[in-house]
């Protein structure tokens, strides 16, 4: 492991905004903010809002620059990527921003049902061989629904082909009710000041030339999940390594 790896998880102790807690306390004693993010970090009472997946950071910070009166927690399981909105929160003092270290596969440990309002799921891995794995299989809308308001919105912002159309078929078999739906997000006119905040591969995939989709949807508690009976063709652009991957996709 390099040295500056090495430096960004020391940073990660000292960092007040960052929440990691090792394995065998989740199983012993459960996650101690559980149900208690609003009292014990945040101290007010406003909307909880996870950016899932969120590597350095962008969505979690710059929303709450943007929107004082919610709470967001960035969450991931890669803490060198994290350091780099970690570092952020800390050096301007953002009060309504955390990071939470973790398993996305666990994430019902981690929060009470009902205490989360939002979530953003911003540039996952498509996961085209591996159902289970895709965050917006019904297998992670399962664990959503244990931690969401009931009709909690989830937020999909994608430069894959392949998981916009998954996840568009998804939730049209399920009959869960839309309020957005682009597959070119930076073409429709609906980009705001919200959708225009840029994560790192976002503004990696836009100068390749690919397009952004944007889903976001409803999540209601009643009703069973379907995954949809569906063939997908793949994202023939992500068999290229990252350097050589060209400017439009094949």
């Amino acid at each position: 492991m390099g040295k500056n790896k090495l430096k960004k998880f020391a940073d990660m102790e000292t960092f007040g905004c960052v929440f990691q807690f090792p394995w065998a306390t989740l199983e012993s004693e459960g996650c101690p903010m559980r149900g208690r993010w609003n009292e014990a970090y945040f101290h007010n009472d406003h909307p909880i809002v996870l950016e899932l997946g969120c590597g350095k950071g962008e969505y979690a910070v710059g929303l709450g620059k943007r929107f004082p009166d919610k709470n967001y927690i960035g969450v991931d399981i890669k803490g060198s990527r994290m350091w780099t909105g970690a570092r952020q929160v800390e050096a301007e003092h953002l009060p309504n921003v955390a990071f939470l270290r973790t398993s996305i596969e666990i994430i019902d440990r981690m929060f009470a049902p009902g205490e989360v309002a939002e979530i953003w799921i911003t540039f996952p891995d498509p996961q085209m061989k591996k159902v289970n794995k895709r965050l917006t299989s019904t297998r992670f809308l399962q664990n959503y629904r244990h931690i969401l308001k009931d009709g909690g919105l989830v937020h999909l912002k994608t430069d894959s082909p392949f998981l916009y159309t998954y996840t568009h078929e998804l939730v049209r078999v399920n009959a869960l009710p839309v309020e957005v739906d682009t597959d070119d997000l930076y073409q429709s006119g609906m980009a705001d000041d919200i959708l225009e905040i840029k994560t790192y591969y976002e503004q990696h995939w836009l100068s390749r030339g690919l397009t952004i989709k944007y889903l976001q949807f409803h999540l209601p508690h009643e009703g069973d999940l379907t995954e949809p009976d569906i063939d997908i063709e793949p994202d023939g652009y992500r068999s290229y390594h990252r350097n050589q991957a060209p400017l439009t996709p094949p």
